[in-house]
Protein backbone atom coordinates (compact mmCIF):
# COMPACT_ATOMS: atom_id res chain seq x y z
CA UNK A 1 0.00 0.00 0.00
CA UNK A 2 1.51 3.36 -1.05
CA UNK A 3 2.38 5.90 1.59
CA UNK A 4 -0.02 8.74 2.28
CA UNK A 5 1.14 12.37 2.04
CA UNK A 6 1.44 15.01 4.70
CA UNK A 7 1.58 18.41 3.00
CA UNK A 8 3.33 21.34 4.71
CA UNK A 9 2.54 24.57 2.88
CA UNK A 10 4.68 27.68 3.27
CA UNK A 11 4.85 29.25 -0.18
CA UNK A 12 4.79 32.80 1.21
CA UNK A 13 7.52 32.33 3.83
CA UNK A 14 10.89 33.81 2.95
CA UNK A 15 12.31 35.66 5.98
CA UNK A 16 12.16 36.29 9.71
CA UNK A 17 10.28 34.34 12.35
CA UNK A 18 7.79 32.57 10.06
CA UNK A 19 10.63 31.20 7.90
CA UNK A 20 12.42 30.04 11.06
CA UNK A 21 9.28 28.18 12.11
CA UNK A 22 8.97 26.18 8.89
CA UNK A 23 12.70 25.40 8.94
CA UNK A 24 12.43 24.18 12.51
CA UNK A 25 9.31 22.14 11.74
CA UNK A 26 10.80 20.50 8.64
CA UNK A 27 13.99 19.68 10.56
CA UNK A 28 11.87 17.99 13.20
CA UNK A 29 9.91 15.98 10.59
CA UNK A 30 13.06 15.03 8.71
CA UNK A 31 14.45 13.31 11.81
CA UNK A 32 11.18 11.94 13.17
CA UNK A 33 9.59 8.52 12.61
CA UNK A 34 6.93 10.19 10.43
CA UNK A 35 9.11 10.12 7.30
CA UNK A 36 9.07 6.32 7.41
CA UNK A 37 5.27 6.19 7.54
CA UNK A 38 4.32 9.13 5.29
CA UNK A 39 5.55 11.10 2.29
CA UNK A 40 6.48 14.50 3.73
CA UNK A 41 5.93 17.21 1.10
CA UNK A 42 6.89 20.87 1.57
CA UNK A 43 5.37 23.53 -0.69
CA UNK A 44 7.80 26.47 -0.63
CA UNK A 45 8.68 29.70 -2.40
CA UNK A 46 12.24 28.56 -3.18
CA UNK A 47 14.02 25.41 -2.10
CA UNK A 48 17.34 27.24 -1.74
CA UNK A 49 15.95 28.96 1.37
CA UNK A 50 16.45 25.59 3.08
CA UNK A 51 19.86 24.65 1.66
CA UNK A 52 21.70 25.21 4.93
CA UNK A 53 19.85 22.42 6.74
CA UNK A 54 19.74 18.70 5.97
CA UNK A 55 16.26 17.69 4.80
CA UNK A 56 16.84 14.50 2.84
CA UNK A 57 13.50 13.02 3.86
CA UNK A 58 11.43 15.98 2.65
CA UNK A 59 10.08 16.33 -0.90
CA UNK A 60 10.05 19.96 -2.04
CA UNK A 61 7.73 21.57 -4.59
CA UNK A 62 8.65 25.15 -5.50
CA UNK A 63 6.27 28.02 -6.27
CA UNK A 64 8.61 30.84 -7.40
CA UNK A 65 5.72 33.06 -8.51
CA UNK A 66 4.05 32.96 -5.11
CA UNK A 67 5.60 36.27 -4.05
CA UNK A 68 5.40 38.08 -7.39
CA UNK A 69 1.76 38.97 -6.88
CA UNK A 70 -0.97 38.26 -4.37
CA UNK A 71 -3.07 37.08 -7.31
CA UNK A 72 -0.67 34.16 -7.77
CA UNK A 73 -0.82 33.42 -4.05
CA UNK A 74 -4.64 33.39 -4.02
CA UNK A 75 -4.74 31.28 -7.20
CA UNK A 76 -2.52 28.67 -5.58
CA UNK A 77 -4.43 28.65 -2.29
CA UNK A 78 -7.97 28.59 -3.64
CA UNK A 79 -7.65 26.81 -7.00
CA UNK A 80 -4.36 25.02 -7.68
CA UNK A 81 -3.86 23.37 -4.29
CA UNK A 82 -7.12 21.48 -4.71
CA UNK A 83 -5.57 19.82 -7.76
CA UNK A 84 -2.60 18.71 -5.67
CA UNK A 85 -4.90 17.40 -2.94
CA UNK A 86 -6.91 15.48 -5.55
CA UNK A 87 -3.94 13.97 -7.41
CA UNK A 88 -1.97 12.94 -4.34
CA UNK A 89 -2.93 10.63 -1.50
CA UNK A 90 -3.07 13.37 1.15
CA UNK A 91 -3.93 12.44 4.72
CA UNK A 92 -3.26 15.87 6.25
CA UNK A 93 -2.51 19.41 5.04
CA UNK A 94 -0.87 21.98 7.32
CA UNK A 95 -0.72 25.60 6.15
CA UNK A 96 2.02 27.44 8.02
CA UNK A 97 1.16 30.91 6.81
CA UNK A 98 -2.31 32.09 7.83
CA UNK A 99 -4.43 31.28 4.76
CA UNK A 100 -6.78 28.28 4.74
CA UNK A 101 -6.65 26.77 1.22
CA UNK A 102 -9.52 25.20 -0.66
CA UNK A 103 -8.55 21.51 -0.77
CA UNK A 104 -11.84 19.69 -0.56
CA UNK A 105 -12.43 17.17 2.24
CA UNK A 106 -8.80 16.67 3.23
CA UNK A 107 -8.16 17.13 6.97
CA UNK A 108 -6.30 20.38 7.45
CA UNK A 109 -5.02 22.92 9.96
CA UNK A 110 -3.68 26.46 9.69
CA UNK A 111 -0.91 28.12 11.68
CA UNK A 112 -1.77 31.81 12.18
CA UNK A 113 1.17 34.18 12.71
CA UNK A 114 -0.19 37.57 11.75
CA UNK A 115 -1.80 39.54 14.61
CA UNK A 116 -2.48 42.66 12.50
CA UNK A 117 -6.30 42.17 12.24
CA UNK A 118 -6.46 42.55 16.02
CA UNK A 119 -4.38 45.76 16.16
CA UNK A 120 -5.76 49.22 16.91
CA UNK A 121 -5.77 51.26 13.69
CA UNK A 122 -3.46 54.29 13.52
CA UNK A 123 -4.37 56.58 10.62
CA UNK A 124 -0.78 57.86 10.52
CA UNK A 125 0.21 54.48 9.07
CA UNK A 126 -1.60 55.36 5.82
CA UNK A 127 1.20 57.80 5.03
CA UNK A 128 4.14 55.85 6.46
CA UNK A 129 3.30 52.37 5.15
CA UNK A 130 0.05 52.41 3.16
CA UNK A 131 0.43 48.82 1.98
CA UNK A 132 0.73 47.53 5.53
CA UNK A 133 -2.22 49.70 6.61
CA UNK A 134 -4.52 48.28 3.91
CA UNK A 135 -3.15 44.78 4.43
CA UNK A 136 -4.39 44.86 8.02
CA UNK A 137 -7.98 45.16 6.83
CA UNK A 138 -7.44 42.62 4.06
CA UNK A 139 -6.08 40.07 6.52
CA UNK A 140 -9.11 40.32 8.78
CA UNK A 141 -11.26 38.86 6.01
CA UNK A 142 -8.55 36.62 4.59
CA UNK A 143 -8.40 34.75 7.89
CA UNK A 144 -12.14 34.15 7.70
CA UNK A 145 -12.17 32.45 4.27
CA UNK A 146 -12.48 28.66 4.69
CA UNK A 147 -11.57 28.99 8.38
CA UNK A 148 -14.28 26.57 9.53
CA UNK A 149 -12.84 23.89 7.22
CA UNK A 150 -9.88 23.50 9.56
CA UNK A 151 -9.71 20.68 12.04
CA UNK A 152 -7.47 22.98 14.12
CA UNK A 153 -6.13 26.53 14.23
CA UNK A 154 -2.64 26.92 15.68
CA UNK A 155 -1.57 30.14 17.42
CA UNK A 156 1.41 31.04 19.57
CA UNK A 157 -0.38 32.82 22.42
CA UNK A 158 -3.56 32.55 24.47
CA UNK A 159 -4.59 36.14 23.70
CA UNK A 160 -4.72 35.32 19.98
CA UNK A 161 -6.75 32.22 20.75
CA UNK A 162 -9.26 34.47 22.51
CA UNK A 163 -9.41 36.77 19.50
CA UNK A 164 -10.17 33.90 17.11
CA UNK A 165 -12.87 32.65 19.44
CA UNK A 166 -14.59 36.04 19.70
CA UNK A 167 -14.03 37.51 16.23
CA UNK A 168 -14.66 34.34 14.21
CA UNK A 169 -16.77 32.30 16.67
CA UNK A 170 -14.32 29.42 16.40
CA UNK A 171 -14.51 26.59 18.93
CA UNK A 172 -11.76 27.01 21.55
CA UNK A 173 -11.30 23.23 21.74
CA UNK A 174 -10.03 23.40 18.14
CA UNK A 175 -7.51 26.22 18.73
CA UNK A 176 -4.08 24.94 19.76
CA UNK A 177 -1.71 27.28 21.59
CA UNK A 178 1.85 26.40 20.59
CA UNK A 179 4.45 28.84 21.96
CA UNK A 180 7.61 28.84 19.84
CA UNK A 181 10.60 26.85 21.00
CA UNK A 182 13.09 29.48 22.18
CA UNK A 183 16.70 28.96 21.08
CA UNK A 184 19.12 28.62 23.96
CA UNK A 185 21.74 31.35 23.70
CA UNK A 186 25.32 30.11 23.81
CA UNK A 187 26.90 30.43 27.25
CA UNK A 188 29.77 32.46 25.76
CA UNK A 189 27.33 35.33 25.22
CA UNK A 190 25.69 34.90 28.61
CA UNK A 191 29.03 35.10 30.37
CA UNK A 192 30.56 37.89 28.27
CA UNK A 193 30.12 41.48 29.41
CA UNK A 194 32.18 43.32 26.82
CA UNK A 195 31.70 44.26 23.18
CA UNK A 196 34.38 45.77 20.94
CA UNK A 197 31.85 48.16 19.40
CA UNK A 198 30.92 49.70 22.74
CA UNK A 199 33.98 49.44 25.02
CA UNK A 200 34.56 53.17 24.74
CA UNK A 201 31.25 53.81 26.52
CA UNK A 202 31.40 50.86 28.92
CA UNK A 203 30.88 53.16 31.93
CA UNK A 204 27.49 54.29 30.60
CA UNK A 205 24.25 52.50 31.35
CA UNK A 206 23.23 50.88 28.10
CA UNK A 207 19.71 50.21 26.79
CA UNK A 208 18.90 48.15 23.69
CA UNK A 209 15.99 47.71 21.28
CA UNK A 210 16.59 45.14 18.51
CA UNK A 211 13.94 45.67 15.86
CA UNK A 212 13.03 45.95 12.21
CA UNK A 213 11.40 49.34 11.51
CA UNK A 214 7.61 49.01 11.31
CA UNK A 215 5.22 51.63 12.70
CA UNK A 216 3.82 49.22 15.29
CA UNK A 217 7.35 48.77 16.68
CA UNK A 218 6.80 52.23 18.20
CA UNK A 219 10.44 53.37 18.11
CA UNK A 220 9.53 57.02 18.60
CA UNK A 221 8.32 56.50 22.18
CA UNK A 222 11.90 55.57 23.15
CA UNK A 223 13.30 58.70 21.52
CA UNK A 224 10.71 60.95 23.14
CA UNK A 225 11.40 59.32 26.51
CA UNK A 226 15.13 59.94 26.12
CA UNK A 227 14.46 63.62 25.42
CA UNK A 228 12.52 63.84 28.70
CA UNK A 229 15.27 62.07 30.66
CA UNK A 230 18.02 64.30 29.29
CA UNK A 231 16.18 67.42 30.44
CA UNK A 232 16.37 66.32 34.08
CA UNK A 233 19.34 63.96 34.33
CA UNK A 234 22.94 64.57 33.32
CA UNK A 235 24.15 61.03 34.02
CA UNK A 236 25.56 59.50 30.81
CA UNK A 237 23.61 56.66 29.23
CA UNK A 238 23.13 55.24 25.74
CA UNK A 239 20.21 53.66 23.84
CA UNK A 240 21.04 51.40 20.88
CA UNK A 241 18.34 50.91 18.22
CA UNK A 242 18.87 48.61 15.23
CA UNK A 243 17.88 50.91 12.37
CA UNK A 244 19.89 53.44 10.37
CA UNK A 245 17.22 55.12 8.21
CA UNK A 246 17.93 53.22 5.01
CA UNK A 247 15.46 50.38 5.60
CA UNK A 248 12.15 52.07 4.70
CA UNK A 249 10.17 55.30 4.99
CA UNK A 250 9.35 54.79 8.67
CA UNK A 251 13.03 54.28 9.53
CA UNK A 252 14.01 57.43 7.62
CA UNK A 253 11.38 59.49 9.43
CA UNK A 254 12.61 58.27 12.81
CA UNK A 255 16.32 58.76 12.10
CA UNK A 256 15.83 62.19 10.51
CA UNK A 257 13.76 63.36 13.46
CA UNK A 258 15.92 62.04 16.29
CA UNK A 259 19.47 61.73 14.92
CA UNK A 260 20.44 64.86 16.89
CA UNK A 261 19.89 63.14 20.25
CA UNK A 262 23.36 62.23 21.49
CA UNK A 263 22.09 59.50 23.81
CA UNK A 264 20.37 57.57 20.99
CA UNK A 265 22.56 55.58 18.62
CA UNK A 266 21.04 54.12 15.45
CA UNK A 267 23.28 51.15 14.67
CA UNK A 268 21.48 49.50 11.72
CA UNK A 269 20.26 45.96 11.31
CA UNK A 270 22.38 43.31 13.01
CA UNK A 271 23.06 39.63 12.48
CA UNK A 272 21.70 37.21 15.06
CA UNK A 273 25.19 36.84 16.58
CA UNK A 274 25.60 40.63 16.81
CA UNK A 275 22.24 40.92 18.55
CA UNK A 276 23.43 38.38 21.11
CA UNK A 277 26.58 40.44 21.68
CA UNK A 278 24.53 43.53 22.36
CA UNK A 279 22.34 41.57 24.75
CA UNK A 280 25.48 40.65 26.64
CA UNK A 281 26.83 44.19 27.09
CA UNK A 282 23.59 46.14 27.46
CA UNK A 283 21.99 46.59 30.86
CA UNK A 284 18.29 46.87 29.94
CA UNK A 285 16.08 45.74 27.05
CA UNK A 286 13.42 48.24 26.00
CA UNK A 287 10.59 46.69 23.99
CA UNK A 288 7.85 49.26 23.18
CA UNK A 289 6.15 47.30 20.37
CA UNK A 290 2.36 47.49 20.16
CA UNK A 291 1.85 44.30 18.18
CA UNK A 292 3.62 40.94 18.23
CA UNK A 293 2.78 37.32 17.63
CA UNK A 294 5.27 36.44 20.36
CA UNK A 295 8.14 38.93 20.77
CA UNK A 296 11.28 36.79 20.49
CA UNK A 297 13.74 39.38 21.94
CA UNK A 298 11.85 39.21 25.24
CA UNK A 299 12.36 35.46 25.49
CA UNK A 300 15.99 35.76 24.43
CA UNK A 301 16.88 38.59 26.79
CA UNK A 302 15.32 36.86 29.79
CA UNK A 303 18.15 34.33 29.54
CA UNK A 304 20.56 37.12 30.54
CA UNK A 305 18.59 37.81 33.75
CA UNK A 306 18.60 41.58 33.24
CA UNK A 307 15.83 44.22 33.50
CA UNK A 308 13.24 44.57 30.74
CA UNK A 309 10.97 47.55 30.05
CA UNK A 310 8.07 46.41 27.88
CA UNK A 311 4.66 47.57 26.63
CA UNK A 312 1.83 46.74 28.98
CA UNK A 313 -0.05 44.60 26.47
CA UNK A 314 -1.36 40.99 26.52
CA UNK A 315 1.34 39.57 24.21
CA UNK A 316 4.06 40.96 26.48
CA UNK A 317 2.59 39.79 29.79
CA UNK A 318 2.09 36.31 28.38
CA UNK A 319 5.63 36.16 27.00
CA UNK A 320 7.26 37.56 30.14
CA UNK A 321 5.45 35.06 32.36
CA UNK A 322 6.91 34.82 35.86
CA UNK A 323 10.02 37.03 35.55
CA UNK A 324 11.41 39.04 38.48
CA UNK A 325 13.01 41.96 36.60
CA UNK A 326 10.40 43.62 34.41
CA UNK A 327 8.51 46.88 34.28
CA UNK A 328 5.44 47.38 32.08
CA UNK A 329 4.59 50.79 30.64
CA UNK A 330 1.90 52.38 28.49
CA UNK A 331 3.39 52.24 24.97
CA UNK A 332 1.77 55.61 24.17
CA UNK A 333 3.24 57.34 27.23
CA UNK A 334 6.85 58.50 26.81
CA UNK A 335 6.69 59.94 30.32
CA UNK A 336 6.21 56.51 31.87
CA UNK A 337 9.17 55.10 29.97
CA UNK A 338 11.26 58.13 30.91
CA UNK A 339 10.56 57.44 34.58
CA UNK A 340 11.73 53.85 34.17
CA UNK A 341 14.93 54.93 32.40
CA UNK A 342 15.60 57.47 35.16
CA UNK A 343 14.86 54.86 37.82
CA UNK A 344 17.35 52.51 36.20
CA UNK A 345 20.02 55.22 36.03
CA UNK A 346 19.41 56.19 39.68
CA UNK A 347 19.17 52.52 40.76
CA UNK A 348 15.71 53.07 42.21
CA UNK A 349 13.65 50.60 40.17
CA UNK A 350 10.87 48.63 41.79
CA UNK A 351 9.95 45.78 39.47
CA UNK A 352 6.37 44.76 38.71
CA UNK A 353 4.83 41.55 39.96
CA UNK A 354 4.26 38.94 37.26
CA UNK A 355 2.67 35.54 36.87
CA UNK A 356 2.74 32.76 34.32
CA UNK A 357 -0.19 32.33 31.93
CA UNK A 358 -2.44 29.36 32.64
CA UNK A 359 -3.20 27.75 29.29
CA UNK A 360 -6.39 25.97 28.39
CA UNK A 361 -6.18 22.76 26.40
CA UNK A 362 -5.23 22.03 23.69
CA UNK A 363 -1.78 23.39 24.48
CA UNK A 364 1.53 21.95 23.27
CA UNK A 365 5.19 22.44 24.09
CA UNK A 366 6.80 20.74 21.09
CA UNK A 367 6.35 19.73 17.47
CA UNK A 368 5.98 16.13 18.64
CA UNK A 369 3.00 17.01 20.85
CA UNK A 370 1.49 19.07 18.03
CA UNK A 371 1.73 16.22 15.51
CA UNK A 372 0.13 13.82 17.97
CA UNK A 373 -2.93 16.08 18.14
CA UNK A 374 -3.11 16.86 14.42
CA UNK A 375 -2.95 13.24 13.31
CA UNK A 376 -5.15 11.82 16.08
Amino acid sequence: MPKQDIIISGINLFEGGPLSIIKDYLSYLNNSPYYEEYNLVALVHKKKLFNQIELNNIEFIEFPKSRKSYLFRLYYEYIYFKKIATKRNVIFWLSLHDITPNIGKVNQAVYCHNPSPFNTVNVRDIYIQPTQFLFRFFYKYLYKINLKKNKYIIVQQAWMKGKFESMYQFNGDQIITAPPEIPEINSSYLENNQCSDTKKVSSELKFFFPTFPRPFKNIEVICEAVKLVVKKNSTPFRVYITIDGSENKYAKIIVDKYRHIEHVQFIGLLSREEVYRYYSICDVLIFPSKLETWGLPLSEFKQFKKPIFVSDLPFARENIGNYPMVNFFDPDDAGQLAQLITGSIDKKLIFDKTEATQYEKPHVHSWNELMAILLN
